[in-house]
């Protein structure tokens, strides 16, 4: 992977329904400093863009045969080059992408579903998972189709900074986006970065510490080191996919799938 001396691509996939607040004003300065790096900067604002996040037999274009089969006709319509031309344009941003920020205000622990239905919609079986039909091969964590590019959360969210922390009433940050940096990030193969979050984003009036703090991190975009998620197919698994019972005996929940 490139450093930063050297023009990467990267996404910038934000959801935020008002470009002036603060969580708009991250992006549009996040924006301009990999710019002022030397990076080219593919955008894809969803509500701008009025992204439709809703999963439809549309999605398989001709490939619907007696009831929409979801995973099989997109894939379908994927591999023929008939998925609707706004999914196609997405998937070639992230195609040409080296890195992909997400960029998103937390909202009852999770993503606003407009960003949601972004990944189902372009996340289909035969782009970001799937088996490889000549070799058999499963796409997924180290074998994934996006392995090599890297991954980046920019999140704000009206909680106080220890109550996302390892005792926090919230959870863990990294617990509660596990779906998205492990489920959805790590399974497709990229390499997931510590996420940008930045709380009690309700009372900021100084937005000068965040941005120095952002400048950092994406000044590092592709040199800081990575959450070591287990990878699936080397031997910390057992074939029904659970951990290897000498692995982290007596514990469990998420953190186990991170190694050490």
């Amino acid at each position: 992977m490139e450093d930063n001396a050297t023009e990467s691509t990267v996404l910038w996939l934000s959801a935020h329904p008002e470009p002036r607040s603060l969580n708009g004003s991250l992006r549009t300065f996040g924006i301009e400093h990999l710019r002022t790096l030397g990076h080219n900067v593919l955008e894809s604002d969803l509500y701008a863009m009025e992204w439709d996040p809703v999963v439809r037999p549309h999605d398989a274009g001709t490939h619907v045969s007696d009831r929409f089969r979801i995973s099989a006709d997109t894939r379908t319509a994927h591999l023929a080059g008939t998925q609707p031309d706004a999914i196609i344009l997405e998937q070639e941003k992230l195609r040409r992408a080296d890195a992909l920020v997400v960029q998103f205000p937390l909202w009852w622990y999770g993503m606003p579903a407009i960003l949601k239905g972004w990944f189902d919609r372009v996340f289909v079986s035969g782009f970001a998972f799937g088996t490889d039909e000549t070799t058999g091969r499963r796409l997924r964590f180290e074998q994934g189709p996006f392995a090599g590019k890297r991954a980046l959360v920019i999140t704000t969210l009206g909680d106080r900074p220890l109550a996302i922390g390892p005792r926090g009433k919230s959870g863990e940050l990294n617990e509660l986006l596990f779906g998205l940096l492990h489920g959805t990030f790590a399974y497709t193969g990229m390499s997931v970065l510590e996420p940008f979050a930045v709380p009690s984003a309700d009372h900021i009036d100084d937005i000068t510490p965040t941005r120095a703090r952002l400048i950092e991190r994406l000044d590092e975009l592709f040199t800081a080191p990575t959450i070591p998620f287990r990878p699936q197919f080397t031997g910390d698994y057992t074939p029904e996919w659970e951990l290897e019972p000498h692995l982290c005996p007596n514990e469990h929940g998420v953190r186990i799938h991170t190694a050490s």
